[in-house]
């Protein structure tokens, strides 16, 4: 049987990444499958790509997905891309795939949901003493008073273990941050932060962020929490995401839950995820292969 595999554009482009695509298709002309390969654009992350491969179970172990795969590898070696890496779950026909192909398991996620329905009275976490820490709040953009500090306390994510994923190190500053959060609003999404503050200077040393859908209602997404390794110790995780919590129940009373994953080896991270009543939904592995 001859597949065809075809090149697409894909109009997702943004500051960060944009994508290739391609489509198979069988000799009558309908569609087998899909593959799409981001390329990281920013500085750190200009040897990464992510595919991203699906084929129709009707059509499967006829080649198609060979045939997206070998496309979407050339695409990044001519791109100039140094490894490529790709999420399938733990014992799955992708990644048995994956594997086969030369790709090798470098980091395991647990995805976890919290049940807004199901969580406490919050007001001993959120009202516990952290001695030179205060906790502030906002929507969307950074206020600019504190744009400077939380863009450098982004650097909080740079030890986030990612075990043996060649994952780059991501640079944020001011300007990115407000890009990414005027991304968030313009898809409709409401994009809140907590942050805890150093009362020594005002300067921001931990946040932890939430993004709701736009009609309020389903699960949100936790995105990135971090707290700066110089503060660490003090609880202040915990508290924030405590107080995300206690936002998002008042301010969202048709949202149901709270989405967050987390690597396995993040053994601190997934203790205060199930000190708040997270519950772990499924497991999701990142293979890689090295070009």
């Amino acid at each position: 049987m001859s597949i065809r595999i075809t090149p697409l554009i894909d109009p997702q482009t943004t500051p960060s990444s944009r994508r290739l695509a391609w489509l198979a298709t069988l000799p009558a002309g309908a569609p087998a499958g899909s593959a799409f390969l981001r390329l990281f654009l920013k500085a750190g992350q200009e040897h990464l790509a992510e595919l991203d491969v699906h084929v129709h179970p009707a059509e499967r172990r006829k080649g198609a997905g060979s045939l997206l795969l070998g496309a979407a590898l050339e695409a990044a070696r001519q791109e100039g891309r140094r490894c490529v890496i790709a999420q399938a779950e733990p014992g799955s026909a992708a990644e048995a795939f994956l594997s086969a192909r030369g790709f090798r398991t470098v980091l395991t996620l647990t995805y976890a949901r919290l049940p807004l329905a199901s969580v406490g009275d919050l007001d001993a976490i959120v009202r516990g003493a952290h001695p030179g820490y205060r906790l502030v709040s906002w929507d969307g953009v950074v206020p600019d008073e504190l744009a400077r500090t939380f863009a450098a306390s982004r650097r909080a994510m740079d030890d986030m273990p990612m075990d043996d994923t060649d994952f780059g190190t991501v640079s944020w500053d001011v300007d990115r941050v407000r890009e990414a959060a005027l991304a968030i609003g313009k898809r409709g999404d409401f994009l809140h932060t907590v942050a805890a503050v150093a009362e020594s200077d005002g300067s921001v040393v931990g946040f932890t962020e939430l993004v709701v859908p736009g009609d309020g209602r389903g699960d949100a997404q936790h995105y990135g929490t971090g707290v700066l390794p110089e503060h660490r110790g003090h609880g202040l995780a915990r508290w924030m995401k405590a107080e995300a919590i206690r936002q998002a129940r008042e301010r969202y009373p048709s949202l149901e839950g709270l989405l967050t994953d987390t690597a396995d080896s993040n053994r601190p991270m997934r203790a205060v995820n199930d000190a708040l009543g997270y519950l772990p939904t499924h497991k999701m592995v990142t293979l890689q292969l090295d070009l």
